[in-house]
């Protein structure tokens, strides 16, 4: 593993930007039997509701369910799985969850209304989603720190009754993940997973809910589905591999900066790791630290085959270009180790999040410092944010015509309407002129 030697890219480079695109790449093209499979698991599940779950269950996590009701968890379990965690455990899961709590009670829409002279009022009114369904990945992955970052943010948006669903094969279930539940306030637990939950959260069944909006990360079959029940519900994101993008002027230490490349390339070898720097010894610094502590890391063979797949060093003639090349990049987590980083993310239009200063590592982020880990990946940072409160609401606009407005509204609304030859929208409006 100490062999890994990282991909150099030059700004100065007359191919740099084509360089740049084809390292960026990368390949979300559908896999078109995967689409079917989902697709067939979807129409069964809409057609025969409990009883597909039910099979499906059994099949794929290798359990013996009778009836769908043995598939959801009471609030007993959950209660059950936080007194069973170790006291260490227990206070990191409740401390990055008030944390959590805390960035998102700032992030409440506010309902807001003016009214104009002739005596219209205009304005929103605010108003959370019914129910919301979270997806847990289950098996070998445990992610506690996901069931905060997705149930958090719905609770304090005042979702009315927030569904999880997580698979247990061989019926295994995690305590640290239903313990993050309970601390989240989930209201129901179903121990389900697959395509299958997907579309039972999405179209409901006689036992599971069929739900408004479904967030949180799966596999390739849970991101198809997700794609396919998209208008019947909303989602979050289809999230690609993740993504870290460090810009630093070569004075951090680069024992640091090379942990925090491994702290995403170790997700999987799609995974993406990119240094900028201004310092070619700099650059030459980090690849020696690379080489040393890459074969002390549990999933060193992982993170290997992530830089050398997808990894890069960028060499740049200053932090003004570093930006640059950033905004076109739009990573999901961005961290500025610079000595002035306020300055130098000013400048920055295109991030997921931004890690600013040399003591900010990413995975504080990803667990604790309070702003949510759910991040758009792939450049869709270039328009999309990270899941938040406002995910969980809805917008209503609020429009009350005086009569004085009505007739004022009413003329210019009829000459557009009949510009655009509907003449019942005209004559609607017309109705109130007087």
């Amino acid at each position: 593993m100490s062999l890994v030697t990282m991909t150099r890219l030059d700004s100065q480079s007359a191919d740099f930007h084509q360089q740049l695109r084809a390292r960026l790449a990368w390949d979300a093209s559908d896999d078109l039997a995967i689409h079917q499979q989902v697709l067939e698991i979807i129409g069964a599940v809409r057609q025969h509701g409990d009883q597909a779950v039910v099979e499906y269950t059994n099949r794929f996590d290798k359990r013996q369910v009778s009836n769908a009701a043995e598939l959801e968890l009471p609030q007993v379990a959950l209660l059950q799985a936080r007194a069973s965690i170790g006291s260490d455990q227990l206070h990191a899961l409740e401390t990055a969850a008030e944390r959590i709590r805390t960035y998102a009670q700032q992030q409440k829409l506010q309902a807001w209304q003016y009214t104009e002279d002739n005596g219209n009022q205009l304005g929103q009114k605010i108003t959370a989603l019914d129910k919301a369904g979270l997806y847990v990945p289950g098996g070998k992955a445990a992610y506690p720190s996901s069931v905060l970052m997705n149930a958090i943010p719905a609770k304090v948006a005042g979702v009315g009754e927030l569904v999880m669903v997580v698979p247990t094969p061989g019926g295994e279930t995690n305590p640290l993940v239903l313990a993050a539940a309970h601390i989240a306030g989930v209201d129901r637990v179903f121990t389900i997973g697959g395509a299958q939950a997907i579309a039972a959260l999405a179209y409901g069944t006689e036992t599971i809910p069929g739900v408004d909006k479904i967030v949180g990360p799966g596999n390739i079959y849970v991101a198809t589905a997700k794609k396919l029940v998209f208008g019947q519900v909303g989602i979050d994101m289809i999230a690609g591999p993740s993504e870290i993008l460090i810009i630093c002027d070569g004075l951090t230490n680069p024992d640091w900066i090379a942990m925090d490349l491994f702290s995403q390339a170790e997700h999987d070898e799609n995974a993406q790791a990119i240094l900028i720097s201004n310092s070619s010894a700099f650059l030459d610094s980090v690849e020696l630290s690379i080489k040393r502590l890459l074969p002390e890391m549990e999933r060193a063979e992982i993170i290997a085959n992530s830089l050398i797949r997808r990894g890069a060093f960028i060499k740049v003639n200053d932090l003004n270009q570093a930006a640059e090349i950033a905004n076109r990049i739009a990573p999901e987590h961005l961290e500025l180790s610079v000595a002035d980083p306020e300055a130098l993310a000013a400048q920055i239009r295109n991030a997921g999040a931004i890690f600013m200063g040399r003591y900010t590592a990413e995975a504080l982020g990803d667990y604790c410092a309070g702003p949510n880990h759910v991040l758009p990946t792939s450049g869709t940072a270039r328009y999309s944010s990270p899941l938040g409160v406002y995910d969980f609401q809805k917008r209503s606009s609020l429009i009350n015509c005086s009569a004085v407005g009505a007739a004022e509204l009413g003329k210019i609304a009829s000459v557009l309407a009949r510009g655009e030859s509907l003449t019942a929208h005209a004559r609607s409006a017309e109705y109130r002129l007087s």
